[in-house]
C-alpha cells in the first residue's frame, strides 16, 4: 500500500478522545464554546429553582438565548481571530 493510503486509514484507528484534543488544538475557540454552553447551562438550571414569579418557558428561553449567544460570540471570535492570523499576521512577514 501507498503511505498516502496508509495516513488515511490510521486516522481512523485515532481514538474519540485523542481526535477531541487534536481538533480542539486546531480550533481552540470551539471547546471554549461547548464550556460556556455547559456553564450557562448548568446555570440556569441550578437558578430555575429560585426564578420567583417567572413562567418556567421564560426562564428555559433565556437560558437557550444566553448559552447560545455565548457559543456564537466564541466562533465569532475564534474566526475573526484565524483571519487575522492568516491575511495580517501572514502579509506582515
Amino acid at each position: 500500500m501507498s503511505s498516502d493510503t496508509d495516513l488515511t486509514l490510521s486516522s481512523y484507528d485515532e481514538g474519540q478522545g485523542s481526535k477531541f484534543i487534536r481538533k480542539a488544538k486546531e480550533a481552540s475557540f470551539v471547546p471554549i464554546g461547548m464550556a460556556g454552553f455547559a456553564a450557562i447551562v448548568a446555570y440556569g438550571l441550578y437558578k430555575l429553582r429560585s426564578r420567583g414569579n417567572t413562567k418556567m418557558s421564560t426562564h428555559l428561553i433565556h437560558m437557550c438565548v444566553a448559552a447560545q449567544g455565548f457559543v456564537m460570540g466564541a466562533m465569532t471570535l475564534g474566526i475573526g481571530y484565524f483571519m487575522y492570523q492568516e491575511f495580517v499576521a501572514k502579509s506582515k512577514q
